[in-house]
């Protein structure tokens, strides 16, 4: 193919350099996004691209990188590139699906725990010396056994998300396009429309992609229908949920509270949310386990290897670039 410039937008847990001995590749060294203008600066003679999540690959973008063959993304989603655009050139997609499922589940129970039972608030409480012995209405918070969990969106996290609750004897309503049957034998979980989910939800938790139309999915009125002191959990997007909209529930208690590991404009954080003790926010950790961050940079390599080796990459996302 001629090709012979790899470049990755930031340090992985895997050291390209090493693998692809035959080609020169650049790293981003800094720990921060990438400027805007230092990538297409860069990307103007790269073959193969490795951004984040956190890299905007757009049209313009695209149209610099004029030797691009490949974009292996290293996230699960890939609402970061014009995948369109992408196919119309020829440039092939991967992104790294799957490997982080388990991690990301994990991280959203990890909320619904901690807004739950108020663990920041005790935390906080604790440190600042307030704790003068136990009280029997000290911190009051939610008991989640035989509860109703609704989960918006059962592909693989949320199967994933839905399946940890077993143990906890939850009933499950989940909303999808699709019949999942996994869940349905599992946990005896019944596939609703969005409506029936939030009205009879004790916990809500977020596991949809961002697209135009799950763009601003949960606003103003998704929240009039949510059970008071309802719990709602996103570790998927930030704009799936109308930010000023969930600060409004948040604010006048329509909401029990919240879980936030995604943020609409991330990474800028609202500074309303910053000041209320009723929601748990976390840097965008779903998948940061030693294990699944590994993961995610040998399904990124692997995907580079199959294309240079003419075979199909294993999580490739417009597999219509084969036919060009």
């Amino acid at each position: 193919m001629g090709l012979k410039r790899i470049f990755v937008t930031r340090k992985l847990p895997i050291d390209f350099k090493k693998i692809f001995t035959d080609f020169e590749i650049e790293v981003w060294e800094e720990d921060r996004v990438i400027p805007r203008e230092v990538l297409e600066d860069r990307i103007r003679d790269v073959d193969i691209l490795v951004p984040l999540l956190t890299d905007r690959i757009d049209e313009n973008i695209i149209e610099k990188a004029q030797n691009l063959k490949m974009i292996a993304n290293y996230a699960a989603g890939y609402d970061n590139i014009d995948v369109e655009a992408c196919t119309e050139r020829g440039i092939m997609v991967t992104n790294t699906p799957g490997v982080l499922s388990d991690a990301t589940a994990e991280l959203a129970w990890a909320l619904v725990f901690a807004v739950a039972r108020r663990v920041l608030e005790g935390d906080k409480f604790v440190r600042e010396g307030k704790f003068r012995g136990w009280s029997p209405t000290l911190l009051l918070g939610m008991e989640l056994s035989g509860k109703t969990l609704g989960v918006i969106g059962c592909g693989r996290i949320g199967t994933s998300f839905a399946l940890k609750s077993k143990g906890l004897g939850m009933k499950v309503l989940y909303y999808n396009r699709s019949k999942r049957s996994v869940v349905e034998d599992a946990l005896g979980a019944q596939k609703v429309d969005l409506e029936y989910l939030l009205r009879n939800s004790d916990v809500v938790s977020i596991h949809l992609p961002l697209t135009p139309e799950t763009y601003h999915l949960i606003g103003d009125t998704e929240f009039q229908l949510m059970k008071e002191n309802a719990i709602l959990v996103n570790t998927a997007r930030g704009a799936i949920v109308e930010e000023r909209a969930l600060i409004d529930a948040l604010k006048n208690r329509k909401l029990f509270g919240a879980g936030l590991d995604v943020y609409e404009s991330e990474p800028e954080i609202s500074p309303e949310l910053l000041k209320l003790d009723n929601v748990v926010l976390l840097p965008h950790i779903g998948s940061a386990t030693f294990k699944t961050r590994i993961k995610m940079a040998e399904l990124v390599m692997e995907n580079i290897k199959a294309f240079l080796e003419g075979r199909r990459p294993p999580t490739i996302v417009n597999p219509e670039v084969l036919e060009k």
